[in-house]
């Protein structure tokens, strides 16, 4: 599933990152701790290479 927004596929870089342990876990912060703590690196890496084109850079929440 790719990122839905700009902000969402950064949020997913960083966490990656961290997963791959080349930045530390506890720089992270807001959206990235959490996709860190609830996906997998796969699932990581499907929202992290979304291309940016044409995405917004923030998404509104439903709830």
């Amino acid at each position: 599933m790719p990122a839905q927004s700009k902000a969402q596929q950064r949020a997913a870089g960083a966490a990656l990152s961290a997963k791959r342990g080349e930045t530390k876990v506890g720089d992270l912060q807001g959206a990235s701790k959490e996709m860190y703590d609830s996906m997998s690196e796969d699932e990581l890496e499907d929202y992290a290479s979304t291309d940016l084109d044409g995405l917004p850079d923030h998404v509104e929440d439903d709830d």
